[in-house]
């Protein structure tokens, strides 16, 4: 399993000077299963250069899971080059749950006086598909979900292959519990003992007081879980669109500094792993 990073950024996309190292994207990861299955994990604007480079590759056939609907994790969607291919396969999984269908949601994206091109005349066949805290497999992964605390409802995801294991758990609130959400305990088990864990850091312990009840985790708190779960790694992720790249690598050295023994790194746009 090959996991590769086009956007990390929470909210907003954001560029310049201080964006450089981590990127400004918003949420977009890449898994290649052994079998070299495609499998995205939400469409922020990191979407739009993964969609340029399956293109470039000739690679059609791809499975988009989403987490929520809030906007970094939809507006590159429009962007995504294969959509308008008409030997495109795109399979879409998704929870409706109190959101409406992703169908509904995607196409609102697409119509005026949003953007030009009507969702109608899109070329690429896409399947919509649930999975609504239950397990499926695509090719030889086994993905699990669980539910996000959060200020809307969505998803958080685990994707085991040959013993390996990678989670996502973005915009998840782990100090407090959002209708529908779980608790601390649910998401220590959801996690236990997987390889590579990426989770929402958004804020610094002295920003979080004035943002609680906002659907994102101080650092600190990702660090506990991480640790108590016994994973292997830990990736900082939703970095909050004021954050630079020095203000992160701060941030990251604390981490360090608080959990040794722990890989604990932040993850950029183009980052890549193999598990």
């Amino acid at each position: 399993m090959i996991i590769r990073c086009w956007g990390a950024r929470g909210s907003i996309p954001v560029s310049g000077r201080d964006y450089f190292r981590y990127g400004g994207d918003t949420t977009c990861v890449e898994i290649r299963t052994k079998d070299d299955e495609i499998i995205v994990i939400d469409a922020g604007t990191g979407i739009r250069r993964l969609g340029n480079r399956l293109v470039s590759e000739g690679r059609f056939e791809v499975s988009v899971l989403f987490t929520h609907s809030h906007w970094d994790h939809v507006i590159g969607f429009p962007f995504f080059k294969p959509l308008y291919r008409p030997e495109a396969r795109i399979a879409v999984h998704s929870c409706p749950l109190s959101q409406g269908s992703m169908e509904r949601l995607l196409a609102e994206t697409m119509r005026p006086p949003h953007f030009p091109v009507p969702f109608e005349q899109v070329q690429a066949r896409v399947d919509y598909r649930g999975i609504c805290l239950d397990s499926i497999a695509i090719g030889g992964v086994k993905v699990s979900s669980i539910a996000l605390s959060h200020t809307n409802p969505g998803l958080g995801y685990r994707f085991e292959e040959d013993g390996k294991s990678f989670v996502f758990l973005t915009d998840n609130e782990l100090s407090h519990v959002h209708s529908g959400g779980c608790g601390f305990r649910d998401y220590q088990a959801f996690a236990r003992d997987a390889d590579l864990l990426f989770h929402d850091a958004e804020y610094t312990g002295s920003e979080y007081e004035a943002k609680r009840g906002w659907g994102h985790s101080r650092f600190e708190d990702a660090l506990d879980l991480a640790r108590s779960a016994g994973v292997g790694g830990l990736g900082l992720f939703h970095h909050n669109q004021d954050r630079s790249d020095d203000q992160l690598d701060a941030m990251l050295g604390r981490c360090r500094e608080l959990a040794p023994d722990l890989d604990c790194f932040a993850v950029g746009q183009d980052w890549e792993r193999r598990l």
